[in-house]
């Protein structure tokens, strides 16, 4: 396993907030480690604080006919994967580069090329596009509230400007993340509960299916209900990318623990708080869009807040998703610096999302792309955690 390091002519890496990060895949030498374990656990929870969680967690009763019990036991469950990206991160101070250049010593070095330009770059893209239609179809809708009469005048606006403000957040890199991401945990929470607390008073807490599933059929809903949000945990195998400015003395239970809690606490929460939506939105109304039945939900005042909470959290979550896919050319080889790569994932993100609010609801398509990124994130998490515990870093 290598990873450049700066000549004496190249300029000093500097990672501080003000400035965009020029460090790609180059190792972190040691005077340059700084931060603390738990500093992980905002970046994570900002990301998670999410709307896909409402969308996701109502999914589970008004769709696939769960009872909300069974739906809560699902999403506790799949909370416990996140402990998966925690180990992850670890290997990050460990190696002091991106992951994407220590599965070179899992694939090899012509193996890594082919999984880190397709999943590593291509899926990042398609990841993207998943985080961002959310913010699009919510932003086009509130949009049209205010006037826009043509919804996707609205959608493309909306997908462009969230676009650009998400690569920036990846120019300026690490540090911004870092540092901003602290404040934006506190502000999304407090948007999303304010929320909750408008959702809540109008769940039927004595909801029972009409027709409660038995046998095959409530099975193959359960097996559907983990599939999804299990996308989400194992989907984050950029977590080394994160850690990797941490002293190489950080504990690894530490670096375990402050990112597997902050992206299954708030995930877990909002998600349960979704299942309970799920109580009294129909499966027709979520089909058409749960953005509609949030917005009816809540007071005029708070529609708009709301909105902008959603459009945050995708630029968290997208931002460090972009960071972190910025460095996959590097590391398998090919000569681009990580802000023009930055940049190249953000076109390709953007084209994938106007692609699906134009041809989709809500719903169909964060089911679809979940489902698809289950199926190539999870063998890829699996091999990189079994050649972590194997070679005994945790």
């Amino acid at each position: 396993m290598t990873a450049h390091t700066p000549s004496d002519s190249q300029q000093e890496f500097v990672d501080v907030a003000t400035h965009p990060e020029t460090r790609g895949i180059e190792l972190v030498g040691e005077t340059e480690r700084h931060g603390r374990p738990r500093d992980l656990f905002s970046v994570w929870a900002a990301t998670m604080v999410s709307v896909l969680n409402f969308t996701i967690g109502a999914s589970f009763t008004a769709v696939l006919g769960l009872e909300i019990w069974q739906a809560i036991l699902v999403i506790l469950v799949v909370s416990l994967l996140w402990v998966f990206p925690g180990i992850v991160a670890i290997s990050g101070p460990a190696a002091g580069t991106s992951g994407s250049v220590i599965q070179r010593a899992i694939y090899g070095f012509r193996g890594n090329k082919i999984v880190i330009a397709f999943y590593g770059w291509f899926i990042s893209g398609v990841f993207l596009a998943l985080n961002w239609v959310a913010s699009s179809f919510m932003g086009a809708e509130l949009l049209t509230r205010m006037g826009v009469e043509d919804k996707t005048v609205g959608l493309v606006i909306v997908t462009v400007v969230v676009s650009i403000v998400t690569v920036l957040v990846a120019v300026y890199g690490h540090a911004l993340i870092l540092k901003a991401y602290t404040a934006l945990t506190a502000v999304l929470l407090l948007i999303f509960l304010v929320v909750t607390g408008f959702i809540l008073p109008t769940v039927d807490w004595n909801f029972t299916q009409p027709e409660p599933l038995q046998g095959v059929a409530l099975w193959s809903s359960l097996t559907i209900a983990f599939a999804i949000p299990a996308s989400s945990p194992l989907s984050f195998s950029n977590s080394a990318d994160m850690a990797r400015y941490l002293p190489r003395d950080a504990k690894p239970s530490h670096i375990i623990a402050a990112t597997a809690l902050g992206g299954a606490i708030p995930c877990a929460f909002f998600t349960i708080v979704g299942a309970l939506l799920g109580s009294v939105v129909s499966a027709d109304a979520l089909e058409f869009g749960i953005e509609y039945a949030l917005l009816d939900m809540l007071p005029a005042w708070l529609g708009p807040v709301f909105v902008i909470g959603v459009i945050v959290n995708t630029v968290a979550l997208n931002g460090m998703t972009t960071y972190t896919a910025s460095m996959a050319f590097q590391s398998i080889g090919v000569p681009i610096r990580r802000i023009p790569s930055a940049i190249l994932i953000g076109v390709l993100g953007t084209a994938f999302t106007l692609f699906l609010v134009m041809s989709t609801n809500l719903i169909d398509a964060i089911n679809l792309m979940l489902q698809f990124l289950l199926i190539i994130s999870a063998p890829t998490m699996a091999v990189y955690v079994a050649d972590i515990v194997l070679r005994g870093t945790v």
